[in-house]
Parts: structure tokens; C-alpha cells; sequence
């Protein structure tokens, strides 16, 4: 909407006023991963473990299926599919070193 002037006549007519500016809210900020976040979402996951679909795209990258995962979760989740496989695969490496050294 465009300026008020101080004119009573026009497509801008009306009292001239100082516009009120809220702080914007919470809800509007940049997601930041806090500790609490973070600390639930592992509690989470510790207790609930994967969903179906993530325990088939881990199974896919067990067996070196990389960009099958990708597609498969990225069909499932969307836009967020690379951070999704990014973790899937952060939670299957480690078991992958230790079949390796064996």
C-alpha cells in the first residue's frame, strides 16, 4: 500500500501517520538448531529409532546404492531429501568401518 500524504483529495488521500513497527515474531526468525533441539531429537530417535522408509533407505546404502537412497528419500521427503540422507548415512557409517576392519 502506498504512503498516506497529508492531500484529502487522490488515490493516496487520507491522514499522514507514523507507521507502527512490531518486532517481528518468533515464528518468523531463521531456524537455529538449539541444544534442547538437538538433545530432544536425539532422545527421539534413540527411543523410536527410524521410520520404515528410512530404514529402506538405510538398507540401499548399505549395499552401495547411493543415488537410489537419494531418490528414495527424496520422493518420501521432498525438498529435504539431501539433509535426510545426509543423516541416514551419518547413522550407517559407522557400522560400515567396522565390517571393513574385520
Amino acid at each position: 500500500m502506498a504512503l498516506q500524504c497529508p492531500v484529502a483529495m487522490g488515490l493516496n488521500k487520507g491522514h499522514k501517520v507514523t507507521k507502527n513497527v512490531s518486532k517481528p515474531r518468533r515464528s518468523r526468525r531463521r531456524v537455529r538448531l538449539t541444544k534442547h533441539t538437538e538433545f530432544v531429537r536425539d532422545v527421539i530417535r534413540e527411543v523410536c529409532g527410524f521410520a520404515p522408509y528410512e530404514r529402506r533407505a538405510v538398507e540401499l546404502l548399505k549395499v552401495s546404492k547411493d543415488k537410489r537412497a537419494l531418490k528414495f528419500i527424496k520422493k518420501w521427503v521432498g525438498t529435504h531429501a539431501p539433509r535426510q540422507e545426509e543423516e541416514r548415512g551419518a547413522a550407517q557409517r559407522p557400522g560400515r568401518h567396522e565390517e571393513s576392519g574385520r
